[in-house]
């Protein structure tokens, strides 16, 4: 394995870059969505939980696009990440014209901007629990477009079609990874 997708220094990567408590939330239901992925399609899990991790570190310091991603895929080079790696981190914002080539790019698109508002679906349920959110639930909080004002859902179809899922499926998946990180989480 290489040691660059270790969860321990791709973590280390991410905290180094990110103080705040929310983006660093959000990269870890990532993260678990994209090794939950990483496990069905019998691709690599560090590799891809190092994605999902490090997908954001650089938002807190650059949110302007296109700086974000594009400073971030700077550090990575800088440490030595491989181009595959930075190019599918890059490709999870469509404004950067890179293409989403690989399963994983694919995945990461898909469940980047699903993750965060599953996880607003468990913040409005009585108990604040993602083991409490339906898929039914979910589809119908999708429809409502104040909340989660800022959750791009088109590209959250978008990310299903990619990858040829119902958006149910890819809900019931995103889902399913978060309730196994359920109190790294706070849910």
């Amino acid at each position: 394995m290489n040691d660059l997708y270790r969860r321990e220094t791709a973590l280390a990567l991410l905290h180094e870059h990110t103080a705040g408590e929310a983006l660093r939330r959000h990269a870890y239901a990532v993260e678990a969505a994209m090794r939950a992925a990483a496990r069905e399609t019998g691709a690599d899990v560090d590799e891809w939980g190092a994605v999902g991790l490090l997908h954001d570190f650089d938002y807190e310091r650059y949110p302007e696009a296109p700086d974000h991603p594009l400073r971030g895929a700077e550090i990575l080079r800088e440490r030595g990440y491989p181009e595959d790696f930075v190019q599918t981190v890059l490709s999870h914002a469509s404004y950067t014209g890179v293409p989403r080539e690989s399963d994983c790019a694919r995945w990461l698109f898909a469940v980047d901007e699903l993750a965060g508002f599953c996880m607003a679906c468990a913040m409005v349920q009585p108990d604040r629990k993602i083991a409490s959110v339906k898929v039914k639930s979910v589809k119908k909080k999708l429809k409502q477009k104040h909340f989660a004002a800022k959750v791009n859902r088109d590209e959250i179809q978008q990310g299903a079609q990619e990858l040829g899922l119902e958006p149910e499926r890819l809900i019931e998946h995103v889902l399913g990874a978060l309730r196994g990180v359920a109190d790294d989480l706070g849910l």
